[in-house]
């Protein structure tokens, strides 16, 4: 199967985590990795299956790399029917009113194209004691068992 990792970040930690991410899915996948900064929402393939792994930045809002993906969303509106992503959030409970909101309004965004979110939003704690990868990791076999579930149905 074919996995875009893509991932929007101000430091680099949500780039550590999919490169984490594609480690964990191991061999059976052809997996691709990418800034969202360099996606281009109206090129993601019905047959392709992505996984987004986004900081939150500022006041609640996108890291600074997810900003173009976000406006080629929001003022291009291309057709995502029959895209399925799954999105797992970075963010800081310090920030309560706002916390993981980038992955939030990223998901909406997608689905409001007609993406299919698969899965619940994975968010991550940067104030509790769990590393990234050890809540990531988990939630991405847990979505992974989803996708395998589906293509058996």
């Amino acid at each position: 199967m074919k996995v875009g990792i893509y991932y929007g970040s101000e430091t680099g930690n949500s780039e550590m985590l999919c490169e984490d991410i594609e480690t964990e899915l191991g061999e059976g996948f052809d997996c691709d990795i990418q800034s969202l900064a360099d996606v281009d929402p109206a090129a993601m393939e019905k047959d392709a299956f992505y996984i987004i792994v986004t900081s939150t930045y500022g006041n609640g809002d996108l890291p600074s790399t997810a900003l173009p993906f976000e406006e080629a969303l929001t003022e291009g509106k291309p057709d995502l029917n029959g895209v399925r992503f799954a999105i797992f959030g970075l963010g800081d409970m310090v920030f309560a009113e706002t916390f993981n909101h980038g992955s939030m309004k990223l998901s909406e965004i997608l689905k409001a194209q007609g993406a299919v979110q698969v899965g619940e939003r994975g968010l991550h704690d940067a104030s509790g004691f769990d590393m990234p990868e050890d809540v990531a990791l988990p939630w991405v076999q847990g979505i992974m068992g989803l996708m395998a579930a589906d293509k058996a149905a």
